[in-house]
């Protein structure tokens, strides 16, 4: 007997999982599957996020930078310590134990919505009949009124290094060390090439990144990358710009054949993370009597309500084009489960909010200085460095920069910039003020708490007028 419902959901990311729990809300008949199981073999909801990406990668990060602290800079503090050791078993069952228990929200989030949760693999057939492949090879048969697509995405696989689980790995396997390499190799200098370099490099690791793009991080501000790049460089991060990969060969060790300006290089390696990006799993979703329209490189076409092809069927989250992203998926969650509801709902993808979790972290809303250039727009630029802020200086952790761009005739904020401690929590203002169109001279009327690190903020937001109380007078920036 098939089970009916009004809404089935394939995949239970950050895309899918908000999905069912806000068709749950608005009160619609829900079932969420997904296929992911855990390191014990049991159902585990909430996608790569959850389970091998953000979190798990975000819990070695902090651990890391616990360590490097503990190594370098907490005698300035007058803390002395003797022998310092590292227990990477100890912090990976730490990570292991943050994941379990925002798995385990999930399901329980689940249960407190009356949301059904099937383990297993869902695949689409005609008139939206959903067929739910458990892990022992059952089959059970779901109905729906609408289907809501949300299978995220998967590292990309380079054909001349493809991942073997040991010496050349993706992310997951990144994350998986038993123990730290003296040498590794990272094919890509993006968002987790740069975060898993970061967490090796600090627990000991001699860490090269190799990078076919010319400039370093291309879609962030220049003036943050810049700086970025150089205090990288500085902690140990060997970032080679302009590399093209030839070839990898394995055995003892992982040797990487690539081209830079210089010629043929060869780089010799106990470990290689491979962190070129990743590709939706639109594959096998649908019978082979259905099929969805996508472009080339698999994402799945829908309009500006979500809607594919497909009668009733939706897709979002990384299925779709746009930034791969968790804030955006579970934003997209929430505006199909509203639009099926028949409400007004939309994301403003004109002011996602993009973070790289390094230390100092970076993070960015809007437009890039460069891309005002590009564009023609007269715009007022102001900046304001952490070091010249009390609470940074307090923390003894400087580095890095604000920087606000904004509009030279309407003084609306157009773009902001941040390179810096806790970049990831003070972006949120930037994209609040965004979204209400806030100006500069707002933001420079508003008052903020002393001593905090977004007084950073701030002092930029006033600097767009040349009136920065804490720093020398910069130069006019009409541009």
């Amino acid at each position: 007997m098939n089970e009916q419902y009004d809404v089935v959901v394939i995949g239970a990311g950050p895309a899918g999982y908000v999905a069912a729990i806000r068709c749950a809300q608005l009160g619609f008949r829900v079932a969420c599957i997904d296929d992911y199981l855990d390191e014990q073999n049991k159902p585990s909801p909430g996608g790569t996020c959850l389970n091998i990406g953000c979190i798990p990668s975000k819990a070695l990060l902090e651990s890391s930078h616990h360590y490097q602290q503990a190594q370098q800079q907490f005698a300035e503090h007058g803390i002395r310590i003797g022998q310092l050791e590292l227990d990477l078993a100890a912090m990976q069952t730490r990570k292991q134990q943050v994941v379990r228990d925002l798995t385990g929200g999930i399901q329980s989030l689940f249960k407190a919505n009356q949301v059904a949760f099937y383990a297993g693999r869902g695949t689409l057939g005609q008139n939206n009949r959903v067929d739910v492949v458990a892990h022992d090879n059952t089959t059970t048969q779901l109905m729906a009124e609408h289907v809501i697509l949300a299978s995220g995405s998967r590292p990309v696989e380079l054909p001349f290094a493809p991942f073997d689980g040991k010496q050349v790995v993706d992310s997951t396997g990144a994350l998986a060390f038993e123990s730290v390499p003296k040498r590794l190799g990272i094919i890509g200098a993006g968002v987790i090439g740069l975060e898993l370099g970061s967490v090796w490099q600090r627990l000991g690791a001699e860490v090269v990144v190799l990078e076919a793009q010319e400039t370093f991080l291309p879609d962030a501000d220049n003036t943050i990358a810049k700086q970025a790049n150089k205090l990288l460089g500085q902690q140990g991060l060997d970032i080679r710009l302009g590399t093209r990969v030839d070839a990898v060969h394995t055995g003892n060790t992982v040797r990487v054949d690539y081209t830079d300006g210089q010629g043929s290089q060869s780089l010799e390696c106990d470990k290689l993370i491979v962190a070129v990006g990743r590709r939706p799993n639109s594959e096998a979703l649908c019978s082979d009597d259905l099929s969805l329209s996508s472009d080339e490189r698999g994402f799945v076409q829908v309009d500006d309500h979500y809607r594919t092809g497909l009668n009733k069927v939706y897709a979002v989250g990384d299925l779709i084009p746009g930034p791969m992203l968790a804030h955006k998926s579970m934003e997209e969650g929430m505006a199909v489960a509203e639009r099926i509801a028949g409400q007004f709902a939309e994301v403003d993808y004109d002011n996602i909010p993009l973070v790289i979790y390094t230390h100092p972290e970076i993070a960015w809303t809007g437009r890039t200085e460069q891309q005002l250039k590009e564009t023609g727009v007269d715009y007022r630029v102001g900046q304001f460095p952490f070091s010249a802020n009390g609470r940074a200086r307090a923390a003894g952790d400087t580095e890095g920069i604000i920087k606000v761009l904004a509009d030279a005739r309407t003084d609306r904020v157009l773009g902001v910039h941040m390179l810096g401690p806790q970049a990831s929590e003070l972006i949120a203002q930037a994209v609040v003020a965004r979204a209400f169109a806030t100006s500069a001279e707002d933001l420079a009327l508003t008052m903020f708490a002393h001593p905090t690190l977004s007084e950073t903020f701030h002092e930029a937001a006033l600097d767009v007028a040349d009136r920065a109380i804490h720093r020398a007078p910069p130069r006019k920036k009409k541009h």
